[in-house]
């Protein structure tokens, strides 16, 4: 690895410092009775399965020659391959945030103008007001389980078992926070907010090395258990720090056990792997298993815990009533060259709102339900939210940022969604209506280039017939520019904005 560490780390501590960032006994801890309606034998199970920093053009099905994903394959194969699925944000906790309640961050406050995501020890977390989709669920009687990582707040309150899951195994955050020998994230963040980018330099100048080795032994998060009981909540720290090459594993199998327990109840997992996330670990079955190298390797043992949950719910006898979606949070972490992951034919990656930072690859599966094929109408993980409400008969009053995909699913017919907001640090800077992307400052993002740059007149591009971004249009589409502003006005005098929920650290 090349001096990119410092540099990475050294604008970390500003906006983007938020992104760099043996089996469980969940069966012996058994969740509460959730207390609603009467189920309908109609209401589906749903499971997200949400990587970390997966690439567009990571997996086989979306134009890796490499890395073998057979099982997100035939998922894709089966059901709906989406080629124009986004995230409402290019960095893990506004995107997480999004897709949990069908807001946009700038609307819940899960954004930060200074810092971008939540930190060890952060004293604020998931805001109490804001409905989960399965807080909405659990109202019509389903039963939830998150196995993975959270990356919404860390303290007790903003536990996922707080905000809508019966139980949780996890991280709280990133797997590369909460380093061994380094001084804490507060301690950077004034650094760097008193300009002695030499001394964060000096302070992160251990971490290339670590990234290029990782041992467990280098980090120290914590692999937590929570659930939900009649009486309260039983909390436990299983592991710290967590072997991080088994946490793929424990995830899947954590999951197909909840599937195994869920009975005929409708179920809801959320599934957010750890990986591909640096630094890598996988387990000792996929070390060198792909001709891709260890990122390779990681990638097809997610590819496996596919596999796995998929076999799951067939041996339980759930697959045919089941809606499983696989995606990603953000696009690929690109400082990291060869193991951060590949945006394909797409523009840059995480932390940027080029497409390579938020169209993320997506594919929705129900066997005998959804029409199979390749889908190009354009959809959010924000839609998630109302897609799924729809099919269970829960409430989605509150998800006013998504919308229902039921008609592309079930029908084969137009998305709902026509238009996209791309939003950074809590600023609009660049949005989509139809094919069109108009792009109002453009920045790059960990040092890489472009530099920041606000344009008088909107960069333009027609992402049909230029998915990467490269000709700028805009002189000849002068009444397309006309139209995206207006959208962008309606858009703008309809949302209500929060303060920034991660900015709260500097307050301390």
């Amino acid at each position: 690895m090349k001096n990119w560490v410092a540099a990475v780390f050294v604008g970390c501590t500003l906006w983007s410092v938020s992104a760099c960032g043996g089996e469980s006994s969940t069966s012996a801890l058994q969740p509460s009775e959730q207390a609603g309606p009467s189920t309908s034998a109609a209401q589906p199970n749903v499971i997200v399965l949400f990587a970390d920093d997966l690439g567009y053009g990571d997996i086989g099905s979306f134009g890796h020659p490499y890395n073998r994903t057979p099982n997100i394959d035939e998922l894709a194969a089966q059901g709906q391959r989406w080629t124009d699925f986004y995230v409402a944000a290019p960095v893990c906790s506004p995107s997480r945030g999004a897709l949990l309640t069908g807001r946009l961050p700038v609307r819940t406050g899960l954004y930060g103008e200074t810092i971008g995501v939540y930190f060890p020890n952060d004293p604020g977390g998931f805001p109490d007001g804001e409905v989960t989709l399965p807080e909405a669920l659990q109202e019509v009687g389903y039963r939830t389980g998150i196995f993975g990582k959270w990356h919404l707040g860390d303290a007790k309150h903003a536990w996922p078992t707080r905000h809508g899951f019966d139980e949780w195994l996890g991280l709280p955050y990133s797997n590369d926070m909460d380093v061994v020998g380094e001084i804490g994230i507060d301690q950077l963040i004034a650094l760097s907010l008193q300009g002695n980018q030499e001394e964060v330099a000096a302070a992160l100048s251990g971490r290339a090395a670590k990234y290029a080795d990782p041992k467990p032994e280098y980090w120290r998060p914590p692999l937590f258990h929570s659930v939900v009981t009649a009486d309260g909540y039983v909390d436990e720290i299983v592991e710290q720090p967590v072997d991080q090459s088994t946490l793929t594993k424990r995830y899947t199998a954590a999951a197909i056990d909840f599937i195994k327990r869920a009975g005929d109840e409708p179920f809801f997992i959320y599934l957010p792997y750890t990986m591909p996330h640096t630094p890598l670990f996988r387990s000792e079955d996929f070390v060198g298993q792909s001709i891709g190298g260890r990122y390779g390797d990681v990638i097809e043992e997610i590819d496996w815990s596919v596999g796995a949950v998929k076999q799951a719910l067939e041996d339980s006898g759930n697959a045919d009533n089941t809606l499983v979606i696989f995606t990603s949070d953000n696009g690929p972490w690109l400082t990291m060259e060869i193991e951060g992951g590949q945006a394909g034919l797409l523009r840059h990656g995480k932390g940027t709102t080029f497409e390579g930072g938020m169209r993320v690859p997506t594919v929705m599966w129900w066997p005998g339900r959804l029409q199979p094929g390749v889908v190009s109408e354009v959809g959010s993980a924000m839609d998630v939210f109302n897609t799924v409400a729809s099919l269970a008969g829960a409430d989605a009053s509150t998800a006013v940022d998504g919308v229902d995909l039921s008609p592309v699913l079930f029908d084969g017919g137009e998305s709902p969604r026509d238009e996209v907001a791309f939003y950074r640090r809590g600023q609009l800077y660049a949005y989509r209506k139809g094919p069109w992307k108009a792009h109002f400052i453009t920045e790059g993002a960990y040092q890489q280039p472009p530099g920041r740059a606000v344009h008088d007149t909107p960069v333009l591009y027609h992402l049909h017939t230029d998915p990467s971004e490269r000709f700028d249009v805009a002189a000849d589409n002068p009444d397309v520019l006309a139209e995206i502003d207006a959208a962008v006005q309606q858009h703008l005098a309809g949302m209500q904005r929060q303060p920034p929920e991660f900015d709260k650290r500097l307050q301390r």
